[in-house]
C-alpha cells in the first residue's frame, strides 16, 4: 500500500484489548458454552478446525471490508470481486493451460485492479462509496457470467489446491487456508497498530479534514485502501477454489453482507474511526460457531440467518449509543 508520510511512527506500549474488542470476544465465549450445552459434538478441535475452514475466505474478505470502513467507507462489490478473480484463476489455469503461479498473479491483478478502480471512482469523481461499490457489484456479476458463459471451472490443478493440504496440530487436522486467514488478520493488526500509514487510516475515518490539513494526501491513502482490498479479495478467490473445488459464477452474491456482519459485530464502527481487525476475526467465528452450533442442533438455516440478523442490528446500536454517550 502507498505511504503517505515518511515520517517515522511513534513508539507504542503494549495495551490491554478495548471494550470494544472484548464484547465479542465474550460474545463468542457465551456462544461457545451455550451451543455446547445443546450437543456433546460441539465442543471439539474437529467443530473448531471445520469453522476454521468455513470462516477462511469471508475472513480474508473481511479484512478488506474492514480496512475500507475504518475510512468510513463500505464495500458491496467485495463478493463479487472474489468470484470473478476465482474464475479467471480458474479458466486461465484449467481451460487456457497456462501455468498456475500466472494464472494466479493475474487473479490478484484483477482483484486489486477493480478495487483501484472503486478507490479512483470515490476519491476522483466524489461518489459515495455505497453507490460506486453497489454498481461495481453490478457490473462485476454481468462480467463474470458474460466471461464464464455461465458455467463452472471444474477441477482445478493440483497446484491450484494447495491451500487445501492439512496439517496435524493436537491431533487435529486444519487446512493451511485457515493458518493463511490467520497470518494476514495478524499482519494487518500489526499494521494498523505500528504503523504511521495504518494510524493514518484511523484518522482518515475520524476526521478527514484534519488529516488533509497534517498534510496527507486524503486521495492516495483512500485510494491504496480500496486497492490493498482488492488485492485481498484476490486472495480470498484462492481461498474460495480450495473450499468449493472450482470456480462458479454463482459464487460470490452473499460475501458482501457476511464480510459487513464479520466487521460490524467485532466492533467496527460504520462511521469509520473506531475499531479492531481482530474483532472482525471475532466477529466472522461467531458467524461461524452460530451457523456450526445451529446446524448441529438440527435447526433450519432459515434460523442461522434470523439471528445474524438480530446481532447486525444489536452491534449497529451498541454502537450508536456508545457514539452518542461519548
Amino acid at each position: 500500500m502507498t505511504q503517505p508520510s515518511t515520517a517515522a511512527p511513534a513508539r507504542r506500549s503494549f495495551q490491554l484489548p478495548s471494550i470494544s474488542t472484548l464484547g465479542p470476544l465474550i460474545a463468542l465465549l457465551v456462544a461457545c458454552i451455550f451451543f455446547a450445552t445443546q450437543s456433546s459434538r460441539f465442543l471439539s478441535l474437529n467443530t473448531f478446525s471445520l469453522i476454521l475452514q468455513q470462516t477462511s475466505f469471508v475472513g480474508v474478505i473481511a479484512i478488506g471490508q474492514t480496512l475500507i470502513v475504518l475510512t468510513a467507507g463500505i464495500d458491496l462489490s467485495c463478493g463479487m470481486i472474489m468470484a470473478l478473480a476465482s474464475m479467471v484463476i480458474g479458466k486461465l489455469a484449467v481451460e487456457q493451460g497456462l501455468p498456475v503461479a500466472v494464472a494466479i498473479l493475474a487473479g490478484l491483478a484483477i482483484g486489486a485492479f477493480i478495487g483501484w478502480l472503486n478507490g479512483l471512482l470515490i476519491t476522483r469523481w466524489k461518489l459515495p462509496p455505497f453507490i460506486v461499490t453497489l454498481g461495481m457489484y453490478s457490473i462485476v456479476f454481468a462480467a463474470v457470467h458474460i466471461y464464464s458463459k455461465a458455467t463452472s471451472v471444474p477441477m482445478p490443478p493440483d497446484g491450484l489446491t494447495f491451500l487445501a493440504h492439512r496439517f496435524k496440530l493436537l491431533g487435529t487436522t486444519f487446512s493451511y487456508g485457515s493458518l493463511l486467514m490467520l497470518v494476514l488478520f495478524f499482519l494487518t493488526w500489526l499494521y494498523l497498530n505500528y504503523t504511521a500509514p495504518g494510524r493514518h487510516i484511523y484518522a482518515l475515518g475520524n476526521n478527514p479534514e484534519a488529516v488533509r490539513l497534517s498534510g496527507i494526501p486524503n486521495n492516495r491513502l483512500l485510494l491504496s485502501v480500496y486497492t490493498f482490498a482488492g488485492l485481498l479479495y484476490g486472495v480470498a478467490a484462492l481461498l474460495l477454489l480450495e473450499r468449493i473445488g472450482g470456480a462458479s459464477p454463482e459464487a460470490g452474491q452473499t460475501e458482501n453482507l457476511e464480510s459487513i456482519t464479520a466487521v460490524v459485530i467485532g466492533g467496527t464502527s460504520l462511521f469509520g474511526g473506531r475499531g479492531n481487525v481482530l474483532g472482525t476475526l471475532i466477529g466472522a467465528l461467531i458467524v461461524g460457531v452460530f451457523r456450526s452450533g445451529l446446524t448441529l442442533m438440527g435447526l433450519d438455516s432459515v434460523y442461522q440467518n434470523l439471528i445474524t440478523g438480530i446481532l447486525i442490528i444489536l452491534a449497529v446500536a451498541t454502537d450508536q449509543f456508545s457514539r452518542r454517550k461519548s
